[in-house]
């Protein structure tokens, strides 16, 4: 069992900077996929960013490209979101992921979340 708890969100600025972190607890950590989603209230669950366990792959949505960087640093069982030139439209519960196939997390369908935390970010 991997346990994931999100950290790093609340209230920021557009324009402004925001780093989420996700701390594993659990031995498989680096042998995982892991992800970030978000969902916005009155709208679907989106992923956000998603890394392979070596770091060697990555996946961003179109809408944070040039803006969010994922990255993951499996000797401290910790997964990082860095959220820069944030826009109201950013504002959601984010969460972390994690699953053994990257295929499985491109659909949304992960075996291990966070409880997530929120992001708001004022014009």
């Amino acid at each position: 069992q991997v346990q994931l708890v999100e950290s790093g969100g609340g209230l920021a600025q557009a324009g402004r900077s925001l780093r989420l972190s996700c701390a594993a607890s659990g031995r498989t950590f680096s042998t995982l996929a892991m992800g970030w989603f978000r969902q916005a209230p009155g709208k679907e669950r989106e992923i956000v960013a998603a890394i392979s366990w070596s770091g060697n792959w990555v996946h961003q949505a179109d809408s944070v490209k040039g803006r969010f960087t994922i990255s993951r640093n499996n000797a401290k069982n910790t997964g990082y979101l860095q959220m820069n030139s944030l826009k109201p439209e950013d504002t959601a519960v984010y969460y972390c992921a994690a699953d053994p196939s990257i295929a499985t997390m491109l659909a949304g369908q992960c075996n291990y979340w966070g409880q997530g935390t929120q992001v708001t970010v004022s014009s």
